[in-house]
């Protein structure tokens, strides 16, 4: 009788299920990547090109159909900005678009969203719902500046509720809440998402948790770009980790902005946090299941987008078509075409930006590009570097395209809208160019994605030498090999030029805030007079034409393949054995006791 009336309890339990797709820090990745040459969508080849998007659209559709009206589908932020499809998505809206036709439900905004400008952000979100639509778009800690012009147009898409800060849905009888949040360190960066700002994350996700709970949710979810790390004891940490400690109600959080892909779920105090790469390489499945309204996880999978994945066609052509609008928009312009080959790649050049930056061998290949391509095409310069935070794409072993190569250093645009960041040109005394490397060093121990790499300069320091005391020597190589000390004292004025992306010598002129006052570096021009506006610091390839002929970090990359020798007479030109590994331009010694 007992055990009668057990099974009547368990069986007169309302059970539930939602099924979730999640993906993050996408950036653009519409046709894979590593390489792009040898994607073939739609044919079970065995090609080794991870990702594309008619595959991720492939398993939404197939996992929709297999689980009808109980599945959604989620970005935690960083759809845009990595491949050439992102410059054209502020006058076509093309990406979030198809983002909308392949199935997805909501989409979270990341820093990298704001690349162009809040208002070029907003003009995306016009052209994608002039085109047919868009998903839900979620910034739940953002605030726009009334007084400011500069957000208007943003401030006009919020009005219009194209951006929101939560959405609610229901799917199988479940009300479910959606909520997002841009972390601290995605905040930082965001250089050009000013006037818009963000308020902290636990207080924001306390208000929306709060206001969902309120609105009858049965379940909570929140699209975190704010990431997590592991911490030198092995643990996770990070701010999701912190958000899930000091924030209730919440059921599940889909973290971002790291790129780590989680093969299990980190649960902390009973909320799961999911984690599934980036660039598409996974979609990440969350079956959870709600039992007398308690919401509990049945299980996470995070699915690789390969060549098993049958992909949908219909995207794939659409994905192709645009392609041809960047040959004809942004390639042809300047000589390329998008599947053009540049270069064999017969090794993986690759980095971590996340923890061993000095283990890369692809930030001093394009050290390397950029000081050769400003001594070759531009305005010359002593020293060039490049930091770790600014890489994008691995090179994977095969033929590298113009698309491969482009993805590699894919960030910014400039006052020329080829996409891009600039290449800038500063000079700084010895000292002053000790001081940099100097605060560099301290920031990349907290900040990895400071880790710079350089070309001309070799930097003798010692890890365990005291704030601002690393450095024991430099070397500069001139332009016919002779090597020599740069001189580091008070009394030695000779200029040395650096050439580095236009946000990457934005951080010259914040040295003084970085350092706390201790330290002040005076970027100045070839005569010495100091520079003030950052803008005034582009470098002019071409002084004949009127205004400024803009040099681009991933078109150093392509001048400098194209110099490379090739295997046989008439061949595609092959990245050379001594990239492999590099020496080190950034050598530690042991000097401190």
């Amino acid at each position: 009788m007992l055990f009668l009336g057990a099974s009547v309890v368990i069986y007169s339990q309302e059970v539930k299920k939602l099924t979730i797709l999640h993906t993050n820090d996408f950036h653009s990745h519409l046709q894979g990547y590593a390489p792009e040459s040898a994607y073939t969508p739609l044919t079970a080849d065995g090609d080794v090109t991870i990702g594309g998007f008619s595959r991720i659209a492939g398993i939404i559709s197939k996992v929709k159909a297999e689980n009808p009206n109980s599945t959604l589908v989620l970005d935690a932020g960083d759809c845009l900005m990595g491949t050439f499809f992102a410059a054209l998505e502020p006058s076509t809206g093309f990406q979030l678009n198809l983002m909308k036709k392949a199935g997805y439900d909501v989409v979270a905004l990341g820093n990298h969203d704001f690349d162009f400008g809040p208002a070029a952000f907003a003009g995306t979100v016009k052209a994608a719902s002039a085109r047919g639509g868009l998903p839900v778009l979620l910034l739940g800690n953002g605030v726009t500046n009334p007084d400011d012009a500069a957000d208007d147009l943003f401030e006009e898409v919020m009005r219009d509720g194209l951006i929101v800060p939560y959405t609610i849905t229901e799917r199988n009888g479940l009300k479910t809440g959606i909520f997002s949040l841009m972390g601290k360190d995605a905040d930082e960066s965001a250089p050009y998402a000013p006037p818009v700002t963000f308020n902290k994350v636990i207080p924001a996700a306390k208000k929306l948790v709060k206001k969902l709970r309120k609105e009858g949710c049965d379940v909570v979810i929140c699209l975190s770009h704010s990431g997590i790390t592991k911490g030198k004891d092995g643990e996770w940490t990070g701010e999701d980790v912190k958000l899930a400690q000091k924030v209730k109600g919440i059921d599940l959080i889909i973290s971002a902005h790291t790129h780590i892909l989680l093969q299990e779920p980190i649960v902390v105090k009973g909320v799961p946090i999911v984690l599934a790469g980036g660039a598409g390489s996974h979609v990440g499945r969350v079956d959870l299941v709600v039992t007398d309204g308690k919401v509990s996880l049945e299980k996470y999978v995070p699915m690789p987008v390969n060549d098993a994945v049958v992909a949908d066609p219909s995207i794939q052509a659409a994905i192709e078509a645009q392609a041809s609008e960047v040959n004809s928009g942004i390639l042809a312009p300047l000589g390329y075409e998008y599947g053009e080959p540049v270069v064999l790649a017969p090794f993986t050049l690759t980095y971590d930006e996340t923890r061993h930056g000095s283990e890369s061998n692809l930030g001093p290949l394009v050290a390397d590009a950029i000081w050769y391509y400003m001594n070759s095409d531009g305005p010359g310069t002593d020293i060039a570097m490049v930091a770790a935070g600014v890489l994008r794409d691995p090179i994977m072993p095969g033929i590298q395209s113009i698309a491969d190569v482009f993805r590699v250093m894919s960030l910014g645009s400039g006052a020329d809208r080829v996409p891009g960041y600039p290449l800038s040109k500063l000079y700084v005394t010895g000292r002053e160019l000790k001081n940099i490397i100097e605060v560099l060093i301290m920031s990349s121990a907290s900040t990895p994605s400071h880790f710079c790499y350089y070309s001309h300069l070799r930097i003798e320091y010692d890890p365990k030498g005291g704030i601002f005391k690393k450095v024991k020597k430099l070397e500069f190589t001139d332009r016919d090999g002779t090597v020599s000390p740069i001189l580091t004292g008070k009394e030695d004025t000779r200029l040395y030029s650096i050439v580095a992306n236009s946000y990457m010598l934005d951080f010259v002129g914040i040295i003084k805030k970085q350092s706390f006052g201790l330290i002040n570096v005076v970027p100045k021009d070839e005569n010495g007079i100091q520079v003030t506006e950052m803008d005034n610091a582009v470098a002019d390839f071409d002084k004949s034409l009127p205004g400024i002929q803009e040099g681009k970090e991933w078109l150093a990359l392509v001048k400098y393949f194209q110099q490379m020798k090739p295997a046989e007479e008439g061949g595609i030109p092959v990245i050379g054995q001594y990239y492999e590994k590099p020496p080190l331009s950034l050598v530690p010694v042991t000097t401190s006791k």
